[in-house]
């Protein structure tokens, strides 16, 4: 397939899949692989989210970082599975699927990634794999723990205005997600602690909708909204773990961000030489919200491995 240039700027872009086991992953690579500078593997959130609100980071590749977007299996253009058991979908299923795309693509010995918000916890669980090739974490609005996750959702759901909190138990305990009501409370919470740009920038939408189209992977392991995790991660925790990192790590947060600095401490804490920046004007998309100082940031960690 001929490189053609990407939205984000002038550097081409190609996309493809390759196999996993007997599905397909989507991906998208901006800029020129193995070409002097590691590749940026952008792992998306959810899970069952989709790449689409990240692509803004395919400016790195102006700068010379390839940047690699993929879909993660059940959404996009990789390979839907919406029959598929809730317990298919586990976060050992996520990190195959991570571990193929690198090795297919030949970037396993050089390469970067950047996990945003249940992609953090991600690619910490990779990284604590210790793989020679990862040069570089970044863990962008992510929890490390899905108790603490739920304790400060709980904090941040008691502040919202008279009415919509007793709007959203009422929904929830009916199991009622899909109606008005609840949809215009939980935008809401949506508005204030995800994204707090007005309108929706175009490519949050379009993952918004994909969610939305097929919920399968969302549904099965976070639950119906952001705050109402009742999926199997709802007791997911990765703490423990966090001290056996090697890898160079930025964190990055919001002020106003659902992932709380409550939610983010854990990694600060125990990841050895982590480095966090918080983004006082953003919520849980500062590569949206603030963009010129996102990049600026990012780029001077990139710059330092």
């Amino acid at each position: 397939m001929a490189p053609k240039p990407s939205a984000q700027g002038l550097v081409p872009s190609v996309k493809g899949t390759v196999p996993f086991g007997e599905y397909r992953t989507w991906y998208r690579v901006t800029g020129e692989l193995g070409t002097g500078r590691p590749a940026v593997v952008v792992v998306h959130g959810g899970p069952g989210s989709t790449h689409d609100y990240l692509l803004p980071l395919a400016r790195l590749a102006e700068d010379g970082w390839p940047v690699v977007h993929y879909d993660q299996l059940g959404n996009g253009g990789s390979t839907h599975l919406p029959h598929s058991a809730p317990d298919f979908w586990t976060v050992d299923l996520f990190l195959d699927e991570l571990d193929n795309l690198v090795k297919q693509l030949g970037i396993a010995e050089d390469y970067v990634l950047f996990g945003q918000s249940w992609g953090g916890p991600l690619c910490a669980r990779h990284a604590m794999g210790r793989p020679p090739g990862l040069r570089g974490l970044v863990v962008a609005n992510a929890p490390a723990s899905y108790p603490i996750w739920l304790e400060e959702m709980a904090r941040l759901r008691a502040s919202l205005p008279p009415g919509v909190q007793e709007t959203l138990v009422r929904h929830e305990t009916a199991g009622t997600y899909d109606t008005e009501e609840y949809l215009s409370a939980m935008r809401v919470f949506y508005d204030r602690h995800v994204c707090r740009l007005t309108p929706w920038p175009r490519d949050f939408l379009s993952s918004f909708m994909e969610i939305y189209n097929d919920p399968t992977v969302y549904y099965a392991m976070n639950g119906p909204t952001e705050f109402h995790v009742i999926g199997s991660l709802k007791d997911w925790s990765i703490v423990d773990e966090l001290d056996t990192i090697r890898t160079p790590t930025l964190l990055l947060s919001g002020r106003h961000d659902e992932a709380t600095p409550a939610v983010v401490q854990p990694y600060m804490d125990r990841v050895p030489g982590a480095r966090w920046e918080i983004f006082e004007e953003s919520s849980h998309l500062p590569h949206l919200e603030e963009p010129d100082r996102f990049f600026e940031v990012l780029t001077d960690f990139l710059a330092g491995l």
